[in-house]
C-alpha cells in the first residue's frame, strides 16, 4: 500500500515556524550549532559509501526511544520548534538558512546531518536545546543520543524576513521531500525512489534518507547543494540535489543506486499526491466541498511527442496503469483547476503546486506508471506517478539517473495544443427522454491552442476509442457558452456491460490536424 502520512500534519507543522522559541523547565537555549570533527567529503566519496553499504547486510537506522517518540503526535510535534537563531547559515556563508526537524510519531528514525565546507564535512551534533522542549513534553525524556534529527527545511533568503516565513523546500520522513510552488503553497510530495508501490501482496518497502550533507548557496541565485545517503533492505543510493529558489522551486537531481537484491519494480522520480474526488464524479453526499484533491491529473510528454492528460481516479480498488514509452520527455502530477469556488476550502487546494519530472539523458524503455488507491478521506496520499524501467534491477549492476524536478503552478513546457480543462460524468441519453440503462455520458472540455482562432463555422471533430463497449449516436462538440475564445466541449455516451474497467481515449481534430492533447481515462462502470 501507499505510505499514508497525515496531510494536515505535514502541511501545517510549518505554520508555527515563525513563532519565537520559548523554553521551560530550566534549560537554556543553545547559542550555536555544535559540530563533530572534519572528514573528507565529495559526491564521489558519497557514491563509494553507498556502494560499500550495498555490499554489506542492511542495518536499520537508529530509532530514539520508540516508546517515547510514539507519544510525539501531531500536536506535540508542532510544539518542537527549532530555534532559528542557531540555524545553519543564519550567520556566515550561505544565502539560505537551514533549520532542522525533530523525530516524532510519523518520523521516528534518526537522520544524521552534516555541513559541507569545501572538500570536508562535519556532522552537526544534535542538542535538545536547539528545540523548544518544555519540561512536560514527551521529548524532554529523550537522551541526547542517538540524534533526534529527522529532517531539514530550506528557509527563505536571509536578506528578507525569513524567520517569519515558511520554508521553500523540506525533507522529512523516509525519502519524502517537497517544494513550494509559484502560488506559495505546498501540496504533493516527491520521493527519492519507490519500490513496488501498490504491487502487493506484501507491504511496500520505503527506503530512508539516513544522512544529509548540506553545502551553502553562495548567493540567492545559486543553488543550495544537498547530498543524501539512502538505505533500505533492497538498496543503497547516493543523491545530489541542486536546489534553486525561482518563482517556484527547481531541483536538479542525480542518483546512483546499488542494489542488495533483485528488484523487479523500481519507481524512478516518484511523485505522491492525494485525490479524493473532483468535478468528474462529485461526492456532495459525503462532504460539503465540491472538490478535494492536491492534484487532478497526470500529464505525460512522450518520447514520440504525444501530449497526454489522464484525469485521476479514486478507484474502488488499487489500480495500476502503465503508459509504455521510450526516452520520455517528461511527466508530472498537476493541479489544473485553480478556481477557489471549486473547492471552498481555506487550506487553498486551488494553490497547490504541480510537479513535473524532466528526464536528463536517455532513460531507455519503460513506462510512466500511475498507481491509484481507494481513499475515503483527504488525509491519505493515494496517488503515485513514476518511471518504471523495463529491465529489473540486479545486484552488482548500479544504475544512475539524472532529472530536473519543477515545482510550479503548471507544466514548464506547455503544449501548443488545446488542453483538457474538465472531465465530467453523467447519465447517458438525452434530456427529456427515457434514460437508457448501462449508458454513461462523458463530457470533456478542451481549451486553447488551435481552437482559439478557428475559421467561422468550423467545429472540431472528436476522435474516440474505448477498450470495450460501444459509443452512442448522441455525441457532438460545441463551443462553451462563455466569453473565453477557444473553449469547446465534446459529449458522448458509452454503453458497456459488466463492471470491469474501461480504458478510453479522446482528442480533437480540425481537418486532418490534431488540435488537442489526448484525453485518456479509466472508467469504472460499477463504481
Amino acid at each position: 500500500m501507499i505510505h499514508t502520512l497525515s496531510r494536515r500534519n505535514l502541511l501545517t507543522i510549518a505554520a508555527a515556524a515563525g513563532l519565537a522559541p520559548t523554553l521551560t523547565g530550566g534549560a537554556k537555549a543553545a547559542t550555536a550549532l555544535r559540530y563533530g570533527p572534519p572528514a573528507p567529503f565529495s559526491y564521489n566519496v558519497l557514491k563509494r559509501m553507498a556502494a560499500e553499504r550495498a555490499g554489506k547486510p542492511y542495518v536499520p537506522p537508529e530509532r530514539p526511544k520508540p516508546e517515547i517518540v510514539s507519544r510525539i503526535d501531531y500536536d506535540n510535534h508542532g510544539k518542537l520548534r527549532f530555534d532559528k537563531d542557531v540555524a545553519l547559515f543564519a550567520e556566515g556563508p550561505g544565502a539560505y538558512p537551514v533549520t532542522f526537524q525533530h523525530v516524532g510519531q510519523y518520523f521516528p528514525k534518526t537522520v544524521h546531518m552534516h555541513v559541507v565546507e569545501g572538500e570536508t564535512a562535519r556532522e552537526i551534533v544534535y542538542d535538545p536545546r536547539y528545540f523548544t522542549i518544555s519540561s512536560d513534553h514527551p521529548a524532554a525524556a529523550l537522551p541526547a543520543e542517538p540524534s533526534a534529527f529527522a529532517g531539514l527545511w530550506l528557509q527563505e533568503a536571509k536578506s528578507g524576513p525569513w524567520k517569519t516565513q515558511e520554508p521553500w523546500a523540506t525533507w522529512l520522513g523516509a525519502s519524502y521531500f517537497r517544494g513550494v510552488g509559484e502560488l506559495g503553497q505546498v501540496g504533493l510530495s516527491a520521493r527519492g525512489i519507490a519500490l513496488s508501490p501498490g504491487q502487493g501482496p506484501g507491504p511496500e518497502e520505503f527506503p530512508d534518507f539516513v544522512g544529509f550533507w548540506i553545502a551553502p548557496a553562495a548567493s540567492e541565485t545559486d543553488p543550495v547543494t544537498l547530498y543524501a545517503l539512502m538505505d533500505s533492505p533492497s538498496l543503497s543510493g547516493a543523491y545530489r540535489f541542486l536546489c534553486r529558489r525561482t518563482s517556484g522551486v527547481v531541483m536538479d537531481i542525480e542518483a546512483t543506486l546499488h542494489f542488495r537484491r533483485r528488484v523487479s519494480h523500481v519507481g524512478i522520480a516518484p511523485l505522491t499526491s492525494m485525490y479524493w474526488y473532483s468535478e468528474t464524479a462529485s461526492s456532495r453526499t459525503i462532504d460539503w466541498r465540491p472538490e478535494v484533491h492536491d492534484s487532478d491529473g497526470l500529464a505525460i510528454w512522450t518520447g514520440g511527442g504525444e501530449r497526454i492528460w489522464r484525469p485521476l481516479n479514486n478507484p474502488p480498488r488499487t489500480m495500476t496503469s502503465s503508459f509504455v514509452d521510450q526516452t520520455p520527455r517528461g511527466f508530472g502530477l498537476l493541479q489544473r483547476d485553480r478556481e477557489f469556488l471549486h473547492y471552498l476550502d481555506g487550506v487553498k487546494y486551488e494553490k497547490r503546486p504541480s510537479a513535473w519530472v524532466e528526464p536528463q539523458g536517455d532513460w531507455g524503455r519503460g513506462a510512466v506508471q500511475l498507481v491509484e488507491l481507494n481513499t475515503d478521506d483527504e488525509i491519505h496520499d493515494n496517488i503515485v506517478a513514476m518511471w518504471v524501467p523495463e529491465a529489473p534491477a540486479e545486484p552488482g549492476q548500479p544504475r544512475e539517473y539524472r532529472y530536473r524536478l519543477h515545482w510550479l503552478a503548471d507544466e514548464p513546457y506547455p503544449t501548443p495544443l488545446a488542453r483538457v480543462v474538465a472531465t465530467r460524468l453523467g447519465r447517458g441519453g438525452q434530456p427529456g427522454q427515457p434514460r437508457p440503462q448501462g449508458v454513461r455520458k462523458f463530457l470533456v472540455e478542451f481549451k486553447g491552442g488551435p481552437l482559439v482562432n478557428l475559421p467561422k463555422g468550423t467545429i472540431p471533430k472528436p476522435v474516440l476509442w474505448a477498450s470495450r463497449g460501444t459509443f452512442g449516436e448522441y455525441q457532438y462538440t460545441e463551443a462553451v457558452p462563455n466569453d473565453v475564445p477557444g473553449h469547446w466541449r465534446t459529449q458522448f455516451d458509452l454503453r458497456v456491460e459488466g463492471n470491469d474497467p474501461v480504458e478510453m481515449r479522446c482528442y480533437l481534430r480540425v481537418g486532418d490536424q490534431v488540435a488537442s492533447e489526448s484525453w485518456l481515462y479509466q472508467y469504472h462502470p460499477g463504481a
